[in-house]
């Protein structure tokens, strides 16, 4: 005869072991649930099946449910295969999941079904008895069960603080919207974004869809764009399928490769300059070929463009500061000269100049992490500028040179403007400054040697910087929602 119960257990021990698999590998890492902005439901669910699961891996580990305690037991897996439905709808609505997710997920279906019908043939003979959690021990068995109930309790809290977060976000950004919502020129037209999908780009086309635009998203997986943009946009995988009676206005261009990651080997260098100046110059070409052609070009740089600051020079960097003969102002430079050649084809071209952006997405949550577990502190000597802007003040900046391009009665042209608040400071200050808002120590340091072995020049975007002022930006009476770094990483870090 075989054991039913302790074939239910043994497959729950999998289940806890293919469950922890799908949080760290999915939800934390590939799908990073906690920082997706509509994901909030989703991990509200997945915080009340954590603290079942919690329950049941404990409580089955080493006791038997008697009595009274069999019948909630039933109706608590009753509960489980409702919110497992519920949760399967929601994640349906509101993204695209990948396929090794969607397959993990099935197991866990067919394996939760097999241990759970398994229970309540125990649970139906457990009923007949004095109401009790009688003492069951299951050995190594159990002691799993137990750590797996632990774990899933864990894993429970951490997205019932993130669902409450992004709870929180969503409504200060509804607020945000209803008492300031971002204009972009004085009528509806039509955009074409690419790099839309990412941090900076899912940002701009949900304000640009706000104010009325319609929006057309070149991307490489127009499918999961679509998805996750609800259909509100359309997605294409390649220029060409842009009709070319459908008139594109206004041209955003944001795509490129992340720059911080492998070392900048020479076939790293390549694919970093494809995918800035390669794709500027192919998206310039089109526009060219255009039978009308759009009026406005928003492009992407960095201020890599001004190379690096000697540490101890509080020089500001404005607009007209000079370029370097380092690899990181080249790629900016080549990338501006890409977007610039539009000029020739009737089309205004502003080159955006990107500091450090600080959001919920990026590179700020890796930067806070440390901080958040106590143990930030200053990169390298810490003396290195740090120009920083806040997204929101990002996405308004964006707004206004639209409008400011589209009041002006001069010709066609280009021209830079520095995407950087007012507000910046040393790297060592930052750091202190995010330490006193996340209510943390900041005391110790990370040492530049390890850093250059490891990255080797791309070491610089890390201990070197740049002072840089947005000139530009202010002299045309833009003003910053978060001109400092306290006010930034407080509206992000504690949403009210």
């Amino acid at each position: 005869m075989i054991d039913t119960h302790l074939l239910a257990l043994q497959l729950m021990a999998a289940q806890g072991a293919l469950g922890a698999f799908d949080t760290l590998y999915h939800h934390e890492g590939t799908e990073a649930l906690p920082r997706r902005g509509t994901a909030g439901r989703e991990l509200a669910i997945h915080a009340t099946r954590s603290s079942i699961y919690c329950a049941l891996f404990i409580g089955l580990s080493s006791w038997a449910w008697h009595g009274a305690w069999a019948w909630a037991l039933l109706a608590v897996f009753g509960v489980e295969i409702v919110l497992t439905l519920w949760d399967f709808v929601v994640e349906d609505r509101s993204r695209l999941l990948p396929p090794t997710e969607r397959v993990t997920h099935t197991v866990l279906a067919i394996n939760a079904g097999a241990f759970i019908a398994l229970l309540a043939m125990s649970a139906t003979d457990w009923a007949a008895r004095p109401t009790a959690m009688v003492w069951q021990p299951q050995g190594w068995l159990g002691a799993f069960l137990a750590l797996c109930g632990v774990g899933v309790g864990l894993s429970g809290l951490r997205d019932a603080f993130a669902a409450r977060a992004l709870f929180r976000r969503g409504a200060q950004e509804q607020a945000r919207d209803a008492q300031a919502p971002v204009r972009f020129g004085s009528k509806p037209q039509r955009v074409l974004v690419t790099g839309g999908t990412g941090f900076i780009g899912q940002l701009l086309v949900r304000h640009l869809v706000a104010d009325g635009h319609a929006v057309t998203v070149w991307t490489r997986d127009a499918r999961s764009a679509a998805w996750n943009f609800g259909g509100a946009v359309r997605c294409v995988q390649s220029l060409d399928e842009v009709p070319a009676a459908d008139d594109i206005d206004v041209v955003v261009n944001l795509a490129g490769a992340r720059i911080l990651g492998m070392r900048w080997s020479e076939r790293r260098r390549a694919q970093l300059l494809q995918s800035r100046e390669g794709l500027t110059q192919q998206l310039v070409a089109w526009i060219a070929a255009r039978p009308r052609k759009p009026w406005l070009l928003l492009s992407g740089s960095a201020i890599g463009y001004y190379g690096v600051q000697p540490q101890g020079d509080a020089r500001e960097l404005a607009e007209d500061a000079p370029p370097q003969p380092i690899f990181m102002s080249q790629l900016c430079q080549r990338w501006e000269q890409a977007a610039q050649a539009a000029v020739a084809h009737g089309v205004h071209v502003a080159c955006m100049r990107f500091g450090f952006v600080l959001g919920h997405q990026g590179s700020l949550p890796q930067l806070l992490l440390p901080i958040s577990l106590g143990f930030g502190g200053r990169l390298g000597s810490g003396r290195q500028w740090l120009s920083w802007v806040h997204v929101h003040d990002l996405i308004r900046a964006m707004a206004h040179v639209w409008t400011l391009t589209e009041d002006a009665a001069a010709p066609p042209a280009a021209q830079a403007f520095n995407f950087t608040a007012p507000g910046a400071l040393s790297q060592e200050e930052f750091t202190r400054v995010a330490a006193s808002v996340l209510h943390r120590p900041c005391w110790m340091p990370t040492p530049a040697a390890p850093v250059k072995l490891l990255l080797g020049e791309q070491a610089d975007l890390l201990l070197e910087g740049q002072r840089v002022v947005p000139a530009r930006l202010l002299q045309s009476g833009f003003r910053f929602m978060f001109p400092d770094a306290r006010s930034a990483l407080t509206d992000l870090c504690r949403p009210r």
